[in-house]
C-alpha cells in the first residue's frame, strides 16, 4: 500500500440545470456578496446571466468581472483583484472554463493573502484562510474545479506558474452538462484532449497511489468512451455529462497524483507559440507514453484494458504503444494536428523549448527521468 492523505474539500453537485442552484448553494455558505469571475464568451453564451439571476433570486448582491482570458496572466488576476478590493466580496464564483476558475483562484490568493502571484508559485504558500469559492465549469477539460492549483502565466516572462494550496480549493463545484452545449467544436476537442491527457498522465506519475488510480481509471473510461460521441453528436447530453464528470475525476487524480512530462513539454509550446494547451499536449502525449512505456509498459497496459472492448479501442497486448497509437487517432479524429511542424514550430527552436520544458515542475513527477536532452528528443519525434 502506498501512503496517501486524502481530505475531500469540494462538494460536487451534478445535473442538468444545476446552475440554477447557484444562489441556493451560496446561501448555504452564509454569504451575501459575490463576485463572479468569467470571460466575455461565457457572458455572450448567456450562462453568466443565469448564474447572476440565481444569485439575485437568493438576494445575494453580485458583481461581474469578465476579464479572464485564455491562459490567464498576472495582468488578468491583478485586474480582477482591483474589482474585488473595490467591491469587498464574501464569495468568489469561477464560471467558465479552466481559465475563469484559475483566475478566480488567483484573485483569491492575492485578495486574502496579499502580495503578488509570483509569491504563491509552488505549494502551500498561502498563510491565511481564503474566501469560499464556487466553481461552475462550462467545459469538460482542466478539472480545475476539483483541484487546488491555479495555473497563471507571468505577463512579463510568459512562464506558466502552478500556484497550489489546499486553501484555494473550491467549496462547491456545480457540473451542469447543458452549459457545455454552447462550446464551439474546437473548444470541445481541445478541452476533451486536455482532460484525457490528465487521466493518462496521473495514472503513471511517481506520486500515483491507490486512490489516484481509482480516479484516473474511471476518468479515462468516461472520457475515452464518450469523447468521439461529443465530437460526432455535440447535442448528446449524456455523453456531455460523462465528459464533464470524467474531467472532474481527472482533476481529483491530479490533486492526488500530479502530472508528467506531457504537460512539461506542452507548456513551452503555449508560451512561445501561443498553441492551445489541448493541442500542445495532444501532440506530445503519445510520444511521452512510448518513452515511459519502456519502463512502465504494464501500467499503460492496465489503463488501456479499461477500454479494450470499446469500438476502435487499442489491443491490450500492445501496452504503451497501443495506447499511444489510440491517443494519436483520437487527436486526429478531433481535427487537431499531430505534428509540431504543422503548428509552425521551428526545428531550430527545439533546444530552447527543451530547456524550458526541463524547468517545468510537472516533469519532476514523470515516472521515467527526463532532462533537457530527453525532452528535446521527444520534441524531435513529434516534429
Amino acid at each position: 500500500m502506498i501512503n496517501f492523505d486524502f481530505e475531500p474539500r469540494t462538494r460536487l453537485v451534478c445535473g442538468q440545470d444545476s446552475i440554477d442552484r447557484l444562489g441556493e448553494l451560496a446561501l448555504e455558505l452564509g454569504i451575501h456578496r459575490a463576485l463572479v469571475i468569467t470571460d466575455p464568451g461565457i457572458v455572450a453564451a448567456g450562462h453568466v446571466q443565469r448564474g447572476l439571476d440565481s444569485l439575485r433570486k437568493a438576494k445575494i448582491d453580485s458583481m461581474l468581472f469578465d476579464g479572464a482570458r485564455e491562459n490567464p496572466t498576472t495582468d488578468d488576476v491583478n485586474a480582477g483583484l482591483k474589482m474585488a478590493l473595490r467591491y469587498g466580496p464574501e464569495l468568489l464564483v469561477g464560471l467558465g472554463g479552466g481559465s475563469s476558475m484559475d483566475c478566480a483562484k488567483g484573485v483569491n490568493f492575492l485578495y486574502s493573502n496579499g502580495g503578488q502571484m509570483q509569491d504563491y508559485w509552488g505549494v502551500g504558500k498561502a498563510s491565511k484562510e481564503m474566501l469560499p469559492m464556487i466553481a461552475v465549469p462550462t467545459t469538460a477539460g482542466t478539472g480545475s474545479e476539483m483541484q487546488s492549483f491555479a495555473l497563471i502565466s507571468d505577463s512579463q516572462t510568459n512562464v506558466k506558474m502552478a500556484c497550489g494550496d489546499t486553501k484555494a480549493s473550491f467549496r462547491i463545484a456545480i457540473l451542469d452538462p447543458l452549459l457545455t452545449l454552447t462550446q464551439p467544436a474546437q473548444v470541445t476537442a481541445l478541452t476533451g484532449i486536455d482532460a484525457l491527457s490528465h487521466a493518462v498522465e496521473t495514472y503513471v506519475t511517481k506520486r500515483r497511489n491507490q486512490l489516484s488510480l481509482v480516479f484516473s481509471r474511471e476518468s479515462f473510461r468516461l472520457l475515452a468512451g464518450n469523447f468521439q460521441h461529443v465530437i460526432n453528436d455535440p447535442e448528446y447530453v449524456n455523453a456531455r455529462a460523462a465528459m464533464q464528470l470524467g474531467a472532474a475525476y481527472a482533476g481529483l487524480a491530479i490533486e492526488n497524483s500530479m502530472l508528467g512530462a506531457g504537460h512539461a513539454l506542452a507548456n513551452p509550446l503555449t508560451a512561445e507559440y501561443g498553441i492551445s494547451h489541448g493541442q500542445a499536449v495532444g501532440v506530445m502525449l503519445p510520444h511521452v507514453v512510448r518513452y515511459n512505456g519502456k519502463k512502465h509498459n504494464a501500467w499503460y497496459q492496465e489503463l488501456i484494458s479499461v477500454i479494450a472492448d470499446f469500438p476502435g479501442g487499442p489491443a491490450v497486448s500492445n501496452g504503451a504503444y497501443g495506447l499511444a497509437d489510440f491517443l494519436t487517432q483520437v487527436v486526429k479524429a478531433a481535427g487537431l494536428e499531430v505534428k509540431l511542424e504543422s503548428l509552425g514550430v521551428s526545428r531550430q527552436q527545439l533546444p530552447a523549448l527543451a530547456a524550458a520544458a526541463a524547468k517545468q515542475w510537472t516533469g519532476e513527477f514523470n515516472p521515467r527521468r527526463v532532462d533537457a536532452g530527453s525532452l528535446q528528443q521527444l520534441y524531435e519525434q513529434a516534429f
